[in-house]
């Protein structure tokens, strides 16, 4: 409530005395206007001395049973020439209807000593609390989770609080048997704790005290999964033969119930999973990786298919797969020295290979002289081979083997 101060003039009535010394008061009188009963309200006033010499208050006197001083006032008080004091004040009721009271000041102003400071008040009742609201977060839930609820009454509780009962119409949402809202207080919350269910449905909770009932109405969805997928069509293009390449799926939970996946199976001559295992169930919002292996065992288009078996409500998912077996591009490089000590010019090199641990050689190309490199671009995956180099002149004539080379292709 608002505390009115009422005085005749902006300086207040005054103690003067001959000693030089002189007290002011800001006000004449104090009027706390309306308060609660049990309730407190508080005022200020100014005690200043505006002349050269102190003045001491020897005695402070409160009357009227609902007014009292407030803070440290011991007496005498002394408040020098050109300071001030403050005096707080306070205003209890106890009862409805208007009280008055006198703050009664004396100091040792000789020519004045006393100034009255006159008090009043009006109690007013107070309604007490009853409930008058029941809400929720939300009206509206689908599958399991809870739901913040809150309570409120028309005025904060008294001592003790006020407890509110609880019920839920519905078995699938549980609440507390009660809330009690707090001394002071004009709400409190709780918790509904929501199952899911399998046909729609309305639940109905009630807040009750005293004679005052409250209700909210929440409505419950069937709880339905989804699984939503990166990709329904994963293209490996060229992959080498017996080169495995993997590429990922992501898959999401996106219903309002956890999504199940129970089982997997793949088409396709070179497909495989290497992840995850199933079965496999994913939460709200949960995601997983799904690797799909290609290793092509020959050349050429392939296609297949991964199959899902879901607990969605179309029970599968399907993701279409292709790559082409593409033929193995290794090569191996050879390099070696020119002879130094042929007595005839040499005009070429040959290059021979064999399959390693075979002593069957073949040829398998030539360069012209000065030119003492190769590659061999006709090799195969998997596969080891050995090889030398000979040199020749101009009637055709062959120098003896290089020394052996090996090679393995992955």
């Amino acid at each position: 409530m608002a505390v009115g101060l009422a005085g005749c003039g902006t300086t207040g009535p005054g103690l003067t005395g001959n000693n030089n010394g002189s007290l002011v008061i800001s006000t004449q009188s104090v009027n706390f206007g309306s308060v609660a009963v049990g309730q407190t309200a508080n005022a200020t006033i100014s005690v200043s001395n505006p002349g050269s010499a102190a003045v001491s208050i020897t005695q402070l006197q409160v009357q009227g049973a609902a007014f009292a001083l407030t803070g440290q006032n011991n007496v005498p008080i002394s408040v020098a020439g050109g300071a001030s004091y403050s005096l707080g004040l306070s205003f209890s009721p106890t009862a409805t209807g208007t009280a008055t009271g006198a703050l009664v000041l004396t100091s040792n102003i000789s020519t004045d000593p006393q100034v009255t400071i006159s008090l009043s008040g009006t109690g007013e009742s107070v309604a007490a609390p009853a409930l008058s609201g029941l809400s929720c977060s939300s009206n509206s839930m689908t599958g399991a989770g809870t739901d913040a609820c809150t309570v409120t009454l028309t005025a904060a509780a008294g001592t003790g609080g006020l407890t509110v009962d609880l019920s839920s119409s519905s078995a699938a949402v549980s609440v507390p048997g009660s809330v009690t809202v707090a001394a002071g207080a004009t709400s409190a919350g709780f918790t509904a704790t929501v199952s899911a269910v399998t046909t729609a449905q309305s639940a109905v909770l009630t807040a009750s005290a005293g004679s005052v009932t409250e209700t909210y109405t929440i409505q419950l969805g069937v709880a339905t999964p989804a699984l939503t997928l990166q990709s329904t069509n994963v293209n490996f293009g060229d992959v080498t033969v017996n080169s495995p390449a993997i590429q990922t799926v992501l898959l999401t939970s996106s219903g309002t119930a956890p999504a199940t996946i129970s089982a997997a199976t793949v088409t396709g001559a070179g497909f495989s999973l290497t992840g995850p295992t199933f079965p496999l169930t994913l939460q709200l919002g949960q995601t997983a990786n799904l690797s799909i292996q290609f290793d092509p065992q020959a050349t050429g288009a392939v296609t297949g298919t991964v199959t899902l078996t879901t607990n969605t409500p179309s029970g599968s998912a399907t993701i279409q797969l292709s790559g082409t077996g593409a033929a193995s591009s290794y090569e191996v490089e050879l390099t070696w020295n020119a002879p130094t000590d042929s007595t005839d010019p040499v005009t070429g090199y040959d290059i021979y290979r064999t399959v390693s641990g075979s002593s069957s050689y073949q040829k398998v190309g030539a360069t012209a002289a000065g030119v003492t490199n190769y590659t061999d671009t006709s090799v195969q995956n998997g596969t080891a081979y050995t090889y030398y180099v000979v040199s020749f002149d101009a009637s055709g004539n062959q120098s003896t083997p290089s020394n052996l080379f090996s090679a393995s292709i992955p």
